[in-house]
């Protein structure tokens, strides 16, 4: 079994990368880079200029790893180290300087000079097996005491140490680190949490710009939250959540950074307590309450057609779950859409946000009983190959009834697949709810993924389909793990045997 796991793991590990690159080499080669820039909001209030324009698009475009740009002031610091004379300035001479660097440098750099002032800048076309490399090189971010580099800061204590944190409490404290709290605990889920080592998804744009893409997905949605929250300096009502402190150079704090923390405090960067939950926790609401839906509605309808099988109403319910099967999907949501409106059920998330259970009512719903069908005829399937086993067949020679056979021995056996597949259905109803999220404009990742598609965010629709592989695959061992404890007769092997 233990060879069969790891094999599994390693096919796993396998699928995630196959999937993620393929997605990430579609949505960065075939996908023009120009569209990211029609959903920025900043970008006609930057861009004014044709040289505004150019370096604005640059920038952005080395942010989202498309190319590698030196601006006329890095282009100069750069050059200096091959002729100390060179300036900015668009001369002959210099234009020299920076061709023989160029040159120099080689890997495909291009020397170019703005449109008004002239000035050189160098672009240089990022590859797109370098970039696929460069996001699997930088995915996982190590924390320690020597990650940050602050020449104005030289003094900086470097170290790693268990303390009883007075705003915190116990917790694995750094300095030097990019976290403050390297390990700590809190009543959120899951209670247990550690910065030494992150997944890192890129950054987002042009929506949420600059903003991680985990962090988007993992953060609190909506308005602030404001509670009593203990500083260094005292308690203060404030909105920030201090478990999350990062390092910021003390010449940068403001008046605000020292009323919180003190003088010289070198980690004052904080993220925002939101009232909502983040697109993580809707989306696993949904989806869980969905899947409950789905199983307690597909499980005794499937058992109850299995007992009377070949019969009228075997045929007329297994042709109904048919036709459910066959409707399309848009046309289920809005139905039940329709029906739920007529009860008082909102048509839309926003309608009453997220302090409201009504809200979620619909779109769990939907995704429950969009599930039924499939798995009410599976359950059906299942127990009618297990009515022919020999197990059964000497059950009804000793004599027991119809009733209790179903009950007492092929319900049991044929839940031994149906339960299995329990994680692979969660995760699948998570990832599969973009249509119905986007219909609800319900603030979930399915609806994320299709908005990034649409505002040409190549980092988020990256990271989600990373997230999103990652999570079916684990659900897919899960779910044979599960197996095995359910019906200690089977024995998971290498060769998938019994």
């Amino acid at each position: 079994m233990k060879r069969y796991i790891w094999m599994r793991i390693l096919r796993s590990l396998l699928s995630i990368f196959l999937v993620t690159t393929i997605i990430y080499s579609i949505v960065y080669i075939m996908v023009p880079r120009n569209l990211i820039f029609k959903q920025d909001p900043n970008y006609n209030k930057i861009a004014k200029t044709p040289d505004s324009k150019t370096d604005y698009e640059n920038t952005v475009f080395e942010r989202m790893g498309y190319v590698d740009y030196y601006t006329s002031k890095e282009l100069q610091e750069k050059a200096s180290e091959l002729d100390s004379s060179v300036t900015v300035e668009a001369t002959e001479s210099n234009k020299k300087i920076y061709e023989a660097f160029i040159k120099k440098e080689g890997r495909g750099w291009e020397l170019f000079q703005f449109q008004e002032s002239k000035r050189f800048y160098a672009v240089r076309q990022v590859p797109a097996y370098e970039r696929v490399f460069d996001f699997y090189k930088n995915l996982f971010q190590f924390d320690h005491p020597w990650k940050i580099q602050d020449a104005s800061n030289p003094n900086l204590k470097r170290g790693i140490w268990i303390e009883n944190d007075p705003a915190i409490g116990w917790a694995v404290v750094g300095s030097g680190t990019r976290h403050k709290y390297l390990l700590y605990f809190n009543n959120q889920f899951p209670f247990v949490h550690q910065n030494f080592i992150k997944l890192n998804l890129g950054i987002s744009y042009p929506t949420y710009s600059n903003v991680p893409v985990l962090q988007v997905i993992s953060q609190g949605q909506g308005q602030s939250k404001v509670s009593e929250v203990q500083f260094p300096t005292g308690k203060k009502m404030s909105s920030i959540d201090i478990y999350s402190r990062t390092y910021k150079s003390p010449s940068k704090a403001d008046a605000q950074d020292i009323a919180n923390f003190g003088e010289g405090d070198a980690y004052t960067q904080t993220q925002t307590v939101y009232q909502s939950p983040s697109m993580l926790v809707n989306s696993a609401i949904i989806g869980l309450v969905g899947v409950i839906i789905s199983y307690s509605l597909a499980v005794p309808f499937g058992a109850l057609l299995a007992r009377y099988k070949n019969t009228a109403i075997d045929s007329l319910s297994t042709a109904f779950l048919t036709f459910l099967m066959a409707i399309p999907t848009i046309a289920l949501v809005y139905l039940v859409r329709l029906l739920g409106s007529f009860i008082g059920l909102p048509d839309s998330f926003p309608t009453l946000g997220a302090g409201d259970w009504r809200s979620y009512v619909l779109p769990a719903v939907i995704l429950g009983i969009l599930g039924v069908p499939g798995l009410a005829i599976w359950i059906r399937r299942y127990m009618i190959d297990q009515q022919s086993s020999d197990y059964v067949r000497f059950a009804r020679a000793k004599g027991l009834s119809e009733k209790e056979i179903m009950r007492n021995h092929v319900f049991k056996n044929a839940m031994v697949p149906i339960v299995a597949g329990i994680p692979s259905a969660i995760i699948l109803v998570i990832v599969g709810a973009t249509l119905t999220e986007s219909v609800f404009a319900f603030p979930g990742m399915g609806k994320m993924l299709i908005d990034s598609v649409k505002a040409a965010n190549n980092s988020m629709v990256v990271g989600l389909t990373f997230v999103f592989t990652s999570l079916s695959i684990l659900a897919n061992l899960l779910g044979d793990l599960l197996m095995t404890v359910l019906d200690p007769r089977i024995k998971l092997s290498s060769k998938g045997g019994k």
